[in-house]
């Protein structure tokens, strides 16, 4: 096992810990969830702080070129990472990539999309309240780790082979605080506004640099040249 996978094992441990700690105050103190409500989130300090921290360093961290135990597939937007292929590049193959992965990213954002819906109206009717729907995050938040490390059911719509390669890899934070959009408070806000910010550069990167997300036509996608190893049977099978 690769120092990236152990590290990335270690982190999703902690989103359980911390997604378990969340469920338990729900049950047992559930006035700590209203600092996601309206401006609240400047009144008092909550273990919500904590958390709301946690994911603004994630969503910066995306916005640098980390290369230490950070996964290729999330920093391939990158200049600095970027490893051209020494032959000439397939221009035309590589639109045809770029059309193809972008029809199937935005089938997920499709039913994303229509998530979000759902779960909008059940806050707005007060199914859901404000403590649920943080704990929806939050369990997005521990679904993340678990696609990249164990089984992913986005790849069965994206049809990549890995997260190394994965057209989507960066939209992790936007899909996890879209739905919480409706609970319209500085909390929610805020880490949406950020992940959105995320999103769109990733999303501009691909169509001005498509060379830095396409295999063959960066080296450092290639299986060949894969330090992070965070992939489970589906690469190890392409690997053999």
């Amino acid at each position: 096992m690769s120092e990236t996978r152990k590290i990335y094992f270690l982190r999703l441990a902690g989103r359980v810990i911390a997604f378990i700690i969340a469920v338990l105050i729900y049950f047992f103190d559930k006035s700590v969830f209203d600092i996601a409500k309206g401006l609240n989130f400047f009144k008092e300090f909550s273990l919500l702080h904590i958390l709301w921290a946690i994911w603004m360093t994630d969503m910066i961290l995306q916005l640098i070129p980390v290369k230490s135990h950070i996964s290729i597939g999330s920093q391939k937007v990158f200049e600095s990472l970027f490893r051209p292929i020494m032959k000439k590049i397939n221009y035309q193959s590589l639109k045809k990539y770029i059309k193809d992965t972008t029809a199937s990213a935005y089938k997920v954002m499709a039913i994303w999309i229509v998530l979000t819906v759902a779960v909008s109206i059940l806050h707005l009717t007060g199914i859901m309240d404000t403590g649920l729907m943080v704990l929806l995050a939050t369990f997005f938040y521990v679904c993340d780790l678990i696609c990249i490390l164990i089984w992913c059911p986005f790849r069965l719509i994206m049809g990549n082979k890995c997260c190394t390669t994965c057209r989507i890899f960066n939209w992790d934070h936007l899909m996890m605080f879209l739905p919480i959009v409706a609970m319209g408070s500085f909390f929610s806000w805020s880490l949406f506004l950020v992940a959105f910010a995320v999103w769109l550069i990733w999303e501009i990167c691909v169509f001005v640099y498509p060379e830095r997300f396409w295999e063959n036509s960066n080296m450092a996608l290639r299986c060949s040249e894969c330090t992070d190893k965070l992939c489970t049977q589906y690469c190890r099978k392409l690997r053999k």
